[in-house]
């Protein structure tokens, strides 16, 4: 998907402050909105990626002027109103209205320390053997697509070389919109700094990306 979550290569928007011993949470709603964010996971309406692609959805000014966390809540808003868990009535209000019949009972705080322990494993078995192999010089499929998609802007259409070989994982760009997991295999691709970006790059400086199969075509 093009939109402004990519901003990989952009200029502009300043340099990335640094804190010494920052803390976790910078105010205590961030640490409830992390909380909300993962209760409402719990109830298996979304995955992962859906998630992700929640805050890909976001309006460019709202994407740009929220703060990381408002983006969490925001998203969730949207992801809650459109599995049915909350109405937007219920939003707007900041009560509930008591007509959500979700079958089973909330996560607790034990669920959720069960959830972080075990976390979301995407390995899985493919039945096809990998295209490539360590070494090999590939290239970067140059698309856009309209959906969510782990292929940032930058190394579409770059050469590179296939560092790693993680085995099968499922495809977070069906996977995001509730299509099937469609394992693929999935490699590290090491791209010189200067093929993303340019002659003003240090030549020294690589790029390490974990691209799918699908993403891929051979150099």
């Amino acid at each position: 998907m093009n939109s402004i979550h990519d901003m990989g290569g952009m200029h502009g928007f300043g340099p990335i402050p640094l804190e010494e011993d920052e803390p976790v949470f910078h105010h205590d709603w961030e640490a409830r909105a992390m909380a909300l964010r993962m209760a409402m996971g719990a109830w298996g309406k979304w995955n992962l990626d859906a998630g992700r692609h929640a805050n890909e959805r976001l309006s460019p000014q709202q994407y740009l002027t929220l703060s990381y966390y408002e983006r969490w809540i925001t998203s969730l808003a949207d992801l809650s109103v459109e599995a049915g868990l909350l109405s937007m009535d219920e939003i707007r209000t900041g009560k509930a209205s008591g007509q959500h019949d979700l079958g089973r009972a909330p996560i607790n705080a034990e669920g959720v320390l069960g959830v972080l322990r075990n976390g979301r494993p995407s390995s899985r078995a493919v039945d096809a053997l990998p295209r490539f192999q360590i070494g090999d010089v590939v290239r970067a499929v140059n698309e856009s697509p309209e959906g969510h998609t782990r292929l940032p802007r930058y190394a579409r259409g770059r050469r590179g070389k296939v560092v790693l070989h993680h085995g099968g994982h499922l495809f977070p760009d069906t996977h995001a919109h509730f299509l099937g997991e469609c394992p693929q295999h999935l490699y590290t691709i090491e791209f010189s700094s200067r093929d993303l970006w340019g002659s003003r790059a240090n030549e020294r400086d690589t790029v390490m990306i974990d691209l799918w199969d699908s993403y891929l075509e051979p150099a």
